[in-house]
């Protein structure tokens, strides 16, 4: 009955009234005000999609009820077609045009469908999708020295794995081998993805499912908007000596966390917690592990890695997302001797490595430089923020902006002192602002947060129109 339910839900939400899904072009599409929003100019952009000629939004929707896990969801009381994209667009299927100010959930970091990374996935492709890592390629192997390149200290060792799921369970299990201590600390509010040890060390119940999770303790977490010690980062801290020293034998294998926490609703970590973080854990024999799947890769535009900001360097280093603009792809890095522990068994990952990902990765380290796509991220970013900053003054729903470069966070309340969530809010406002051809992330725990993770080559005149459109769609409320 729930998979029929579901089915059904979908199915009236894609056969909604509103705008016409066929006979109109892409110009008249974006002309027709829809809930009676009429929008602001969208920025122009070189770019014209091919002409669609696939199923139509009510065909594929009727088969994803039917045919894929009941579990999935959409933002949007009527789920979009989006067929093709460019750079920071999307476009739907009669081709009109959206400006995506969350990049596939902070994956794409280049652009959508750059033509180097297309290049190379393409000539890859020609030569050799797959092999395996038993046998040698330089795919591999030259991703591997680009990435180690990018990191500091003694990180220059790299597992490739398929996706930040698993590259969070290799380095739990790591850790785990080196200190030959089980317990691990992680954050309250924090996401580390869905998989056993992941789902153990993820620190929010709208992520876990009643099955055995052990020897995962979870810590205060430091957020500075809703924290008790404000962004005090070292009063925090001593919560996790306290959990040392109340909750373990005194020993652990490590501690991980996100540097900005991007699923719980970019909470930047407070100031000077990291380090005190991480001084507590290494004297209690563990390692310290930095979940950079989101806030990696050039995204906080002041540092190539979000724990950069906090000036630490971790043990280990997960990552996914954007080192792949939207190829599936994850990688773990650690020092030569904390690898050597893999060696005590055979560890094997089919996948982890192939060469097309890994030259589409190695390809997306390659535009960052070149286009400067780090630099961007800051000076947009902070541009952006600013620009938030001043609707937070106009708007009284916002309590809270906040996050580095290309990854913000605003966060909607209804009530500044009891900071009450704007959780139907949140869910009208983004219908307005994607009538109006913007799309937008939300998150954190209350489900009331913008998630702002545009791609990388984000520009201020994209900014202005974001702003533009989300003034507007608060006006609405």
């Amino acid at each position: 009955m729930q998979r029929v339910a579901s089915s059904r839900r979908l199915l009236q939400a894609a056969l909604a009234p509103g705008r016409a899904h066929s006979g109109l072009s892409a110009a008249a599409v974006a002309a027709t005000p829809e809930n009676g929003i009429v929008a602001p100019k969208m920025p122009p952009f070189d770019y014209k999609p091919p002409p669609y000629e696939g199923p139509r939004l009510a065909e594929i929707a009727q088969k994803r009820a039917e045919f894929l896990s009941p579990s999935l969801f959409h933002f949007y009381d009527r789920p979009l077609n989006i067929v093709d994209g460019k750079m920071q667009y999307l476009f739907d299927e009669d081709g009109r045009r959206y400006l995506d100010a969350f990049g596939g959930i902070a994956t794409v970091c280049c652009g959508h469908c750059h033509p180097d990374v297309i290049e190379a996935i393409v000539n890859q492709a020609k030569k050799i999708q797959h092999s395996t890592v038993l046998y040698l390629n330089h795919a591999i192997a030259d991703f591997a020295e680009a990435l180690a390149s990018k990191m500091p200290g003694d990180l220059k060792v790299v597992f490739f794995t398929n996706s930040g799921t698993e590259a969070n369970e290799l380095a739990l299990m790591i850790a785990r081998l080196y200190t030959g201590s089980h317990d691990i600390i992680s954050l309250r509010n924090g996401y580390h993805g869905n998989a056993a040890a992941t789902m153990g060390a993820t620190a929010q119940c709208n992520w876990k499912f009643n099955i055995v999770q052990t020897g995962v303790h979870h810590a205060l977490n430091p957020d500075p908007y809703r924290g008790a010690f404000g962004s005090d980062g070292p009063k925090y801290a001593k919560d996790i000596q306290e959990t040392i020293e109340y909750g373990t034998t005194g020993r652990v294998a490590g501690f991980i966390s996100e540097a900005i926490q991007g699923v719980g609703g970019i909470v930047e970590l407070a100031p000077g917690y990291l380090p005190a973080a991480y001084k507590m854990v290494r004297d209690a024999g563990g390692l310290c592990i930095a979940d950079e799947v989101q806030a990696g890769v050039a995204r906080t535009g002041s540092h190539f890695w979000g724990f950069e900001g906090q000036g630490v360097i971790p043990d280990i280093v997960t990552m996914a997302k954007g080192i792949g603009n939207g190829i599936p792809i994850g990688a773990v890095v650690t020092t030569p001797e904390i690898a050597q522990v893999l060696t005590r068994r055979s560890y094997f990952n089919t996948f982890g490595g192939n060469p097309v990902s890994t030259a589409a990765g190695h390809a997306v380290l390659k535009v960052l430089e070149k286009e400067k796509l780090q630099e961007n991220a800051l000076v947009v970013g902070s541009y952006l923020k600013e620009q938030l900053n001043m609707l937070k003054e106009k708007h009284d729903i916002i309590g809270d902006v906040r996050g580095r470069g290309l990854l913000l966070g605003v966060e909607l309340v209804t009530d500044h002192q009891k900071k009450t969530p704007a959780k139907a809010e949140i869910a009208q406002v983004m219908n307005h602002m994607k009538d109006m051809g913007v799309l937008v992330g939300k998150g954190g725990f209350y489900g009331n947060v913008f998630r702002v993770t545009p791609p990388l080559c984000f520009t201020k005149e994209d900014s202005d129109f974001f702003i533009e459109v989300m003034d507007i769609a608060l006006s609405k409320l």
